[in-house]
C-alpha cells in the first residue's frame, strides 16, 4: 500500500487530525478559517478550489503552502479537470509541434472559460495557455484523484486492505455509461446516480460537487457542499474511520438561505456551526 509522504506526521499515540474540506471555488477566506479554527490539523481539499468565486489563485495559494508544510493532501476536482485539459494538451504540443494537438489545447481552454474558468482569467486580467500561472500550474500537477484514510491517520493514495474511508471529489471510482473510466466517472458523477459500490475495506466514503442543503449522508456516501462561494458555508468534517463525526460549519460572507435551491437527499449529517467575524476570527454560534 502506498502512504503520501507527510513532512509532520504525529508524535503521540493519538493520531493526527485531519479536516476533509469541500468545494472552496475561490473563497480563501473560508480557507484561512479554517485554519485558524484547527490549527493543528491535516487538511484534504476535496478539489473545485478554483473558478466561480473572487480568489481562486489566493486559494490555491494557501492551498499549496498548506501541502508543502505536511499540512494538506490536494484532491482534483472537475473544475481542475477542466483546467487541466488545454494545459494537457499544450504541453504535448510543445513536445510534438503537431497542430492537431495544439487545436485540442485551445478546446480544453475553450471548455474550462466556458465553465467557470472566466472567473480567474478575469482575475488575472488575461489568461493563455502560451503564459499559463506558474502557480495554477504547479497546483493542478500536485493533485491527486483519491485517496484513503485508515484509523492511524495515515493518507493512502492505494487501497490500503484495512477498513479505510474513501475521499473523492465526486463520488467513488466506479465505470458509469457517460463516464467509462472510473478515474474520470469519481470528478463528475450526481448522488442519484447512486449509491456506488465501495471497495473492498472501505467503511463509508466522502464527497463534494453536488451542493446539498446540510450535510448529508446518502447510504454510505457523505456529501458536504454546502455552495460556499454563493452561501458563505463551508462544511469540515474530521475523519474518523468507525464512527461519523460532527460536522463544523463555518459561516462567513454570503447569504445561507440560498441552501434552500439544493437538494435535500439521504440524511442529514450531526453539525454545529462556527460563524467567522468581519476581522477573520471565529466563535461557536
Amino acid at each position: 500500500m502506498t502512504a503520501l509522504p507527510t513532512a509532520q506526521g504525529p508524535t503521540s499515540q493519538e493520531p493526527r487530525q485531519l479536516m476533509v474540506v469541500p468545494d472552496l471555488h475561490g473563497r480563501s477566506d473560508l480557507l484561512r478559517a479554517a485554519v485558524e479554527a484547527f490549527p493543528d490539523a491535516h487538511f484534504i481539499s476535496l478539489g473545485d478550489a478554483i473558478d466561480r468565486g473572487p480568489h481562486s489563485l489566493d486559494t490555491i495559494s494557501t492551498l499549496m503552502e498548506l501541502r508543502a508544510e505536511g499540512r494538506a493532501t490536494l484532491l482534483m476536482g472537475n473544475h481542475e479537470r477542466m483546467a487541466w485539459e488545454g494545459l494537457r494538451w499544450y504541453r504535448q504540443h510543445q513536445g510534438t509541434h503537431d497542430l492537431g494537438d495544439y487545436r485540442k489545447a485551445m478546446e480544453g481552454l475553450s471548455w474550462w472559460m466556458k465553465n467557470g474558468g472566466e472567473s480567474v482569467r478575469r482575475e488575472l486580467g488575461g489568461l493563455t495557455l502560451e503564459r499559463f500561472p506558474k502557480l495554477l500550474s504547479e497546483y493542478l500537477d500536485a493533485l491527486e484523484r483519491l485517496v484513503y484514510v485508515t484509523e492511524d491517520g495515515q493518507i493512502h493514495t492505494e487501497n490500503p486492505g484495512v477498513p479505510s474511508v474513501l475521499v473523492a471529489h465526486a463520488s467513488p471510482p466506479v465505470p458509469h455509461r457517460q463516464h467509462p473510466d472510473p478515474q474520470e466517472a469519481l470528478l463528475w458523477l450526481r448522488p442519484f446516480e447512486g449509491p456506488f459500490a465501495l471497495p473492498p475495506g472501505v467503511v463509508y466514503s466522502v464527497h463534494g460537487h453536488t451542493p446539498v442543503r446540510m450535510p448529508l449522508r446518502m447510504g454510505r456516501h457523505v456529501y458536504l457542499d454546502l455552495g460556499a462561494y454563493d452561501t458563505g458555508l463551508l462544511a469540515l468534517l474530521p475523519l474518523t474511520v468507525q464512527t461519523l463525526s460532527e460536522v463544523t460549519v463555518l459561516a462567513g460572507r454570503g447569504d445561507p438561505s440560498k441552501t434552500n435551491k439544493y437538494p435535500m437527499i439521504g440524511e442529514p449529517v450531526s453539525a454545529r456551526a462556527l460563524n467567522i467575524r468581519l476581522d477573520g476570527s471565529t466563535r461557536r454560534m
